[in-house]
């Protein structure tokens, strides 16, 4: 399937976190959207992989997006190596996407920057004609996207550029909320960990709502970019 965006996150509930909205957004505008799980989130404090996998379909079905895949890469294990790099890159020629959303390039979490390399490494190496990769016994062909966007996650990055999201707001909610092991629930009897408090919620919200209120919106979803961003003219920005 050939596809506009591939979500990318090293943990099953990353990008419903940080860029669910963006990611609504551009569904309900005609874009086909999948996404990408490199590890089942299995070393997390609360739930387990069977769990946190069940929760990741639940959500991709909220969010309406084509396909969810997940690589079981080993949470906290995994390194940036040319396997781990085959493996996204059979990926993304299988379905072509021309824009990558992935991890935050530095945060709190050790998980998220490594994989923010991992992942921006294995898009330009997927342009590169002589590392040979096959999906189902056929030899794919070189395929490089054309973006490559890092949303923002614990740490407040100051980001290149937002994306209005405020009419998305209660579609993400919805879909973080899928992960009832992960987030806030007063009947839960699991440890209580930085995520799973009701201040936690509030927090992402003030967050997006400070990045709204730049451009004039009530909430809107940030991004960095290895490259400077080409527009056509200046009014395409806001």
């Amino acid at each position: 399937m050939k596809i506009d965006i591939l979500a990318i996150g090293v943990h099953p509930d990353d990008v419903e976190l940080s860029c669910g909205g963006t990611i609504a957004k551009h569904i309900s505008l005609g874009k086909k959207v999948g996404v990408l799980d490199l590890t089942l989130g299995e070393l997390g404090t609360r739930g387990n992989a069977a769990t946190r996998t069940k929760e990741a379909m639940d959500s991709a079905k909220i969010l309406g997006v084509n396909f969810r895949t997940q690589l079981n890469m080993g949470d906290g294990r995994f390194e940036n190596n040319a396997h781990n790099q085959i493996l996204i890159i059979e990926q993304l020629r299988k379905h072509r996407p021309e824009i990558v959303l992935c991890n935050a390039i530095k945060d709190r979490h050790p998980d998220h920057s490594r994989a923010a390399k991992l992942i921006s490494d294995a898009c330009y190496y997927s342009g590169l004609a002589k590392i040979e990769s096959s999906f189902e016994d056929k030899k794919q062909e070189a395929w490089r996207p054309r973006a490559v966007y890092h949303y923002v996650q614990d740490h407040f990055i100051h980001p290149d550029f937002v994306v209005d999201v405020s009419e998305y707001i209660e579609k993400k909610h919805k879909a973080i909320m899928a992960f009832s092991s992960q987030f806030y629930d007063p009947n839960s009897k699991e440890p209580e960990t930085p995520i799973s408090s009701k201040e936690f919620l509030e927090n992402l919200n003030a967050k997006m709502s400070i990045w709204g209120r730049a451009i004039n919106v009530k909430y809107a979803e940030g991004f960095t970019v290895n490259r400077y961003p080409g527009v056509e003219n200046l009014f395409d920005l806001r």
